[in-house]
């Protein structure tokens, strides 16, 4: 059984000094290129979905041609 004051490393500080280089700041190069992923992810879905529909459309064309 542990007691409630026991070190488990819950809660502490792991680097409390950290360097200039290992902070993470708004707006670093990682963000930017999290945003342009995300862009592209987007205009990919929104592109598949606009094929979806064309092609939809294109099979109700071609039942109504047949029909």
């Amino acid at each position: 059984m542990t007691s409630s004051d026991d070190n488990d490393g819950q809660g502490m500080i792991v680097n409390p000094n950290p360097a200039a280089d290992n902070q993470d700041w708004d707006g670093d190069d990682a963000d930017r290129a999290d945003r342009l992923r995300f862009e592209e992810e987007q205009a990919m879905i929104r592109e598949q979905s606009e094929a979806r529909a064309a092609a939809k459309a294109a099979a109700e064309a071609a039942k109504k041609a047949s029909a």
